[in-house]
């Protein structure tokens, strides 16, 4: 990476959990990343390797233990106003209609109701689901919910979007129409994006980057990929390029071990 500002900055990161009685259970060890701004990163490992844990120290949610967490050049103190973050849960409020539920983080911060609505339809309109504004969330399939959850973020317009495996509760063809849609709203204004997800076919279509964590405890970064695959791309078609299958089996073979070693570790097939 290059010395200019970037969107993210991991600098000798660490982050540890006091144990009951238990000591100190550390998650992540002296980890450096960068993502740059425009930037379309995806993060990838084991279960339990930390890659929420990274996430979640971008988004101000938990303060390293060691190192600093720079935010478009300006250490992060406390939680980081300019991300939005895209849980695996969606965030919606069941007594609240679907433009109620989009419009709430404007009106919040302070932006009168009839423009907040105003805004929270053609955000709706981009996201095809104008006709489901007054609906309710227990009404929506859950693709559906998560058109919803993309407008409530992105309407807010941050510079920075933080995304938990947002389309882990989907079925397989609707990851594939969420991640075109994802890739549509993002190519607009190419928003730096730290993207985790056990799904690495979804990781390479998707990103820009692809890095590895390792198995825990103590994970860190251990394998960075560019992807230099063309855009605009759609998601499932993309899938047929050469390319990407030689890009999958470099970066499984990379991948493979600590998964491997992570699963040793819980025992389930020790004796």
């Amino acid at each position: 990476m290059t010395d200019r500002v970037q969107a993210v900055r991991l600098k000798q990161v660490s982050i540890a959990f006091d144990l009951k009685d238990r000591g100190r259970f550390e998650a992540v060890a002296a980890t450096d990343l960068a993502v740059g701004e425009g930037e379309f990163l995806s993060i990838v490992g084991p279960t339990g390797c930390g890659k929420s844990t990274l996430l979640n120290a971008a988004a101000g949610l938990l303060q390293p233990s060691t190192g600093t967490v720079e935010i478009f050049g300006q250490e992060l103190k406390g939680i980081n106003r300019q991300a939005g973050y895209l849980f695996q849960q969606d965030s919606l409020m069941p007594w609240k209609t679907v433009i109620e539920n989009v419009a709430i983080g404007l009106e919040i911060a302070g932006t009168k109701r009839s423009e907040a609505r105003r805004m929270g339809m053609e955000w709706l309109e981009r996201v095809g689901l104008a006709a489901f504004a007054d609906r309710y969330p227990q009404m929506l399939s859950g693709g559906q919910r998560k058109r919803v959850g993309l407008a409530q973020v992105l309407i807010r317009n941050p510079r920075l979007l933080l995304m938990d495996e947002p389309f882990g509760p989907l079925d397989a063809q609707t990851r594939l129409i969420m991640g075109d849609l994802l890739l549509k709203l993002w190519s607009e204004n190419r928003k730096a994006v730290m993207f985790v997800t056990h799904d690495l076919d979804e990781a390479i279509a998707l990103s820009d980057r692809v890095v590895i964590m390792s198995a825990g405890p103590r994970s860190s970064i251990i394998g960075d990929f560019p992807i230099p695959l063309e855009r605009p791309r759609a998601v499932a078609d993309i899938r047929h390029d050469p390319r990407f299958n030689r890009l999958h089996k470099e970066i499984w073979d990379a991948l493979r071990q600590e998964v491997l070693r992570a699963y040793g570790q819980t025992g389930e097939d020790s004796r």
